[in-house]
């Protein structure tokens, strides 16, 4: 069964985008393998603003080897041409998870993340914690939070960067 994965960067002090959406504060750690990383997923899942802060970028819902997913209840297929829009996320990843295929990466999006967590179809959530304190910013989990148990499953230390890859089960 293919799962969904919350995998993202996050500051040490809990956030996963500065207060203005940047991400300039996450270090790439050369030892990481990006390349095996990605070819782990063939879809990825993403919500409104994160598709948009990814345009404003100069990239879109689209990423090399990936069918792109957006969440929305305002965006139209025509907004996202690069991108299949639905509104419906409970329904379509429960079928997806269903069908064979690479898992699903949900990307970026701390409200989409508490929005599916809260209807039990987050199977993972992998945080990449770069030593940085950021302040203030987008929290990895917006309020209301609510309890979840994690099962730590993997771990590990980067120390070129001070980087530690964390990975938990969710139950």
């Amino acid at each position: 069964m293919r799962r969904v994965r919350f995998s993202v960067a996050m500051s040490l002090d809990g956030f996963i985008a500065g207060p203005n959406g940047e991400s300039d504060w996450i270090v790439i750690d050369p030892d990481i393998d990006f390349g095996a990383l990605f070819g782990q997923f063939d879809t990825l899942v993403m919500g409104r603003k994160t598709y948009e802060a990814a345009k404003k970028m100069g990239g879109g819902g689209s990423m090399p080897g990936m069918k792109a997913i957006v969440f929305s209840r305002s965006l139209s297929q025509a907004d996202c041409p690069d991108a299949t829009v639905s509104n419906d996320p409970k329904k379509l990843l429960t079928k997806m998870k269903r069908e064979s295929g690479k898992d699903i990466w949900l990307f970026g999006g701390g409200e989409l993340f508490h929005s599916l967590l809260s209807i039990g179809l987050v199977d993972t959530v992998e945080i990449a914690l770069i030593p940085v304190l950021l302040g203030k910013g987008l929290p990895l989990l917006p309020a209301p939070v609510f309890g979840r148990k994690l099962e730590l499953t993997k771990h590990q230390l980067y120390p070129k960067t001070g980087t530690v890859l964390l990975e938990y089960k969710v139950h």
